[in-house]
Order: C-alpha cells, then sequence, then structure tokens
C-alpha cells in the first residue's frame, strides 16, 4: 500500500472560484480518502492511497492533472519506519 499527499495547485484568475470544484471533482477519485481547500501555495491537498507506485503515477498524473483548472501537483510520500 502506498500513502501519499498530493498538493494541487488551481490557476489563477478566472480559475480561483474553481477551486471548490476542483476539490469535489478530487474527492470523486476512489483513491482519495480525504481533500481539503488550505491557504497556501497549493490550493487543495489530498490524501490519496493506492495499491502501487504505478497507481500513483496514474493517479497523479492522469486522473487529478487532467482535472480542468489544475496547473501543477506536488506529491509527497508517506513512510513508516
Amino acid at each position: 500500500m502506498v500513502m501519499a499527499f498530493v498538493m494541487i495547485r488551481v490557476g489563477t484568475g478566472e480559475y480561483m472560484s474553481w477551486i471548490p470544484t476542483v476539490k469535489e471533482k478530487v474527492e470523486e477519485l476512489p483513491e482519495v480518502s480525504e481533500a481539503y481547500c488550505v491557504f497556501g501555495r497549493c490550493d487543495v491537498h489530498a490524501k490519496v492511497k493506492v495499491n502501487s507506485w504505478k497507481e500513483l503515477t496514474n493517479l497523479v498524473g492522469d486522473k487529478i492533472r487532467a482535472i480542468k483548472g489544475v496547473t501543477t501537483t506536488e506529491t509527497l510520500v508517506a513512510y513508516e519506519e
């Protein structure tokens, strides 16, 4: 199991009103367990759980980045000691 936090930046200008919409679209993905609109460098943070690195790559690259309004993502992978 791979757990990660995906930080999502939404475009400026006309896209600013899209932050809640992007969050809702992200929450619809079955791999996402939590998502929040946040203040800071990124606009939406999502906690995701997948079975493999390949699934993580597909989730971020093919699903999250395809959501209208998403400009960039940064993925932080969690680890256990």
